[in-house]
Formats: structure tokens, C-alpha cells, sequence
């Protein structure tokens, strides 16, 4: 039987398609453009407000490191507790997306920063030289990181490596991506995304002050919209937060009342995430990676990073590139209330140690604010005695990893 005239057409379609492709590569093969590759990636930038609503220095990270044992560290796993910088890059995770298997490089720069933590093992991080124990003020390159090859294997069924720990690394597995693996010398790693961290002194697109009558004052310096934001408060169990949308050059948010539902703000939040690109289970799993530190003792502003501030402070970069990538990164911005204050100061005149525990590593830029805030000089010296008593106790080495 003869083919029909529609299907004539349609072979005829194909073969001037093909043709007209062929011309127009320079009757070369086209090279595949990885058409079902999709890479999401969630992050946080977290910092403390100074006085004048800016990012101070700080310890980001005290004490014993919060990671798996598998997880490879810059120098060593001490290096990083003494590492001063106005900016803690916590946790961003690569997630890929592919049908096929493939192999991908990939490359981050950090501005004016250094990566200190990631997993699998990376091909190189940069710099390897001329970074100073305690500080990252001299002059110096970004910091870089890449993988080389990794191969994404949606058949994959290998077990992920796991310790004791029960670690809030391994909630950001909970999530649909594709397995990746990364040949080392010592055989192959598995995971389900990239993951790195890192320290900068880089000044974050958020300013945030206090006003006299307990409202939040906000200012964007980014040149570019900040779509949602919120500011958070805890007093022991009581919780409140008061979301803001839309900011362009300022904002204000009243203070929040301790009246709130806690797993309301998980799901705001969620949805929030979901709004910048992110797959529900992605948003779900980057508050469950987080939510026992964002939401803890104290007062604080949750801010989604505008896109372009992010690729500018930590470039991506993925060869082949995909064909879709989406970032969504929360800013954190701890704020001294004269709540905080008050509670800190009273806690460290009756050596209360929970209570000052749960400040943790925000401890220490709580008590330089205090100091240099008061006036009184008899109160000044009552304040620095305390100060000094509590620096020198074993609290403080445990708090504040001396």
C-alpha cells in the first residue's frame, strides 16, 4: 500500500529540518546541549547587625564542628572556629535534575571569601597559600572551589555514607534529585548534591536598626527588589514574626507579638522558598536542614538574597550548562534587641549558663555591643568584671570555643 500524502508530507518536513541543520552547523554534528539538565541550589548568608544596622565581625563558627565526620574541611576542622569574618556561609546544596546520565564540572567563586567545609571531594580549592590563621582581611584572590567530573546517575541505588551523629546534614537528601557520584583516588563518593560552606567579609545587601519604638528598620542597598522578608522573635517557647513584601530601597516592620503558631512560619517560609524556583520538597527540606537555628532564642531578619546579589558574591559556574538553574539564597541578619540585652546581662551577673547557651556563637558580638554601648562607668566596670569572670570560666571556652 502506498504511504498516505500526509505522512509523504511529513517525512518531507523531517528531511529539510535535518538538512537546514546541518547548513546552518557548518555541516557539522550538533554537540548535545544537555536540553533535560536542571541544577537548584538553597543557601544562607548569615551575619549580626552592629548598632548601626551593618554586618560586624564575628567568630561565625565555635566550638566542635555541626557536620558529618565525612565531610572534607579546609586545612583541618580547627582552622575555621578562629576564622573572623562578617558573613557564614552555611550549607548551600547543589541539587541536579537529569534523566540521562551525564557528567558535569562545576565551579564556585567566593567573593572576599574562603570555602572551609564540603563534600564529595572537591578537584581543587583555592587559595591553597598566603590565608592567615584569624582573619581574612588581607589582600587576596576569591575563594574558589570544583569539581571537576561529576557524574549524575538517576539509576544509581548506592548507599549514601552516614555516621552516629544525627546530623541535620542529611535532611537536605529528602528531596527528588538525581545521585551523583565523584571519583577520588580512593575509590567513589556518593551524595545526592554538592554541598560546600564558607567565610567572607563580604557586606551584606541588608542593613537593619532599631527604633525607639521597637520597630525594625530596613534598608536594600542590592539595586534590586528583596521579594519577601520577615522578622522573627523568641522568648522560651513564645514566638512571633511579622512578614514585609517587595522591598525596593527601605522597609519597616513593626515588632513582632509573641503570639504565633510556629509551624505557620514553617509553611510561610516554605512557600516563600517555593516562589524563588525551588521544588516544594527542596523548601521543605532547606527549613528542616535549618529550622532548629533559625528559629532559636532571640530576635532576627529572614530575607530571600535578590538573585543577581548572589551571582555576583558566588558565581556559578556548570559545563555543559544546564538548561535551567535556579538559586535561592536566605539572608540572616541576627538583631541585639534590649530584649537580648537584658537577658544576657542578666544571665551572665548570675552565671545562668543555659541561658547564655542559647545564644551561642552570637554570643560573643552580643557582649562587645553591650560593653561599648554603655555610658555609666560604674556599670561599665560592673559589666567588664562580669565580662571578664565569664571569659575566663569553662562556659565560655565550651560557648565560645576558647
Amino acid at each position: 500500500m502506498p504511504p498516505k500524502p500526509s505522512r509523504l508530507l511529513a517525512f518531507g518536513l523531517l528531511i529539510c529540518s535535518l538538512t537546514l541543520a546541518t547548513f546552518l552547523s557548518g555541516g557539522t554534528v550538533a554537540r548535545p546541549t544537555y536540553a533535560g539538565l536542571t541544577v537548584h541550589e538553597w543557601g544562607t548568608f548569615t551575619s549580626i547587625a552592629g548598632g548601626d544596622g551593618e554586618a560586624v565581625e564575628w567568630l561565625p563558627l565555635t566550638g566542635s564542628t555541626d557536620l558529618p565526620n565525612f565531610v572534607e574541611h579546609f586545612r583541618n576542622a580547627a582552622f575555621k572556629r578562629g576564622l573572623r569574618g562578617t558573613v557564614r556561609m552555611e550549607t548551600p546544596v547543589l541539587y541536579f535534575y537529569d534523566s540521562r546520565e551525564e557528567t558535569v564540572s562545576v565551579k564556585v567563586a567566593f567573593s572576599k571569601g574562603l570555602i572551609t567545609e564540603w563534600y564529595p571531594r572537591a578537584s581543587r580549592v583555592e587559595p591553597t597559600a598566603n590565608v592567615f590563621d584569624r582573619t581574612l582581611d588581607q589582600p587576596s584572590s576569591d575563594g574558589t572551589i570544583s569539581w571537576d567530573s561529576v557524574t549524575l546517575a538517576p539509576n544509581s541505588r548506592t548507599e549514601l555514607p552516614q555516621d552516629n551523629s544525627g546530623n541535620h546534614y542529611y535532611a537536605a537528601r529528602a528531596t527528588s534529585s538525581t545521585p551523583l557520584r565523584v571519583k577520588t583516588k580512593a575509590g567513589e563518593q556518593h551524595e545526592k548534591f554538592l554541598f560546600y560552606r564558607g567565610v567572607s567579609t563580604f557586606r551584606v545587601p541588608i542593613s537593619a536598626t532599631l527604633a525607639a519604638n521597637g520597630q525594625v528598620l530596613l534598608g536594600n542597598r542590592s539595586g534590586e527588589t528583596v521579594p519577601h522578608f520577615l522578622v522573627f522573635e523568641r522568648r522560651g517557647e513564645n514566638v512571633g514574626y511579622r512578614v514585609g513584601e517587595g522591598m525596593q530601597d527601605e522597609a519597616r516592620l513593626d515588632a513582632p507579638e509573641l503570639t504565633a503558631n510556629i509551624n505557620d512560619l514553617y509553611r510561610d517560609l516554605e512557600g516563600m522558598l517555593v516562589a524563588q524556583g525551588l521544588y516544594q520538597d527542596e523548601a521543605h527540606a532547606m527549613v528542616e536542614t535549618w529550622k532548629d537555628s533559625w528559629f532559636d532564642e532571640g530576635s532576627r531578619l529572614l530575607y530571600i538574597v535578590p538573585s543577581s546579589f548572589v551571582d555576583g558574591i558566588l558565581p556559578l559556574s556548570i559545563n555543559p550548562a544546564p538548561a535551567q538553574t535556579t538559586r535561592a539564597f536566605l539572608g540572616r541578619l541576627e538583631l541585639i534587641t534590649p530584649a537580648t540585652e537584658k537577658a544576657v546581662q542578666q544571665a551572665l551577673f548570675t552565671k545562668d549558663g543555659a541561658t547564655l547557651a542559647k545564644y551561642g556563637r552570637f554570643l560573643e558580638p552580643i557582649l562587645t555591643a553591650m560593653t561599648q554601648k554603655e555610658t555609666d562607668p560604674a556599670k561599665a566596670k560592673e559589666l567588664y568584671d562580669a565580662l571578664d569572670s565569664f571569659y575566663n570560666s569553662k562556659l565560655a571556652a565550651k560557648l565560645l570555643g576558647n
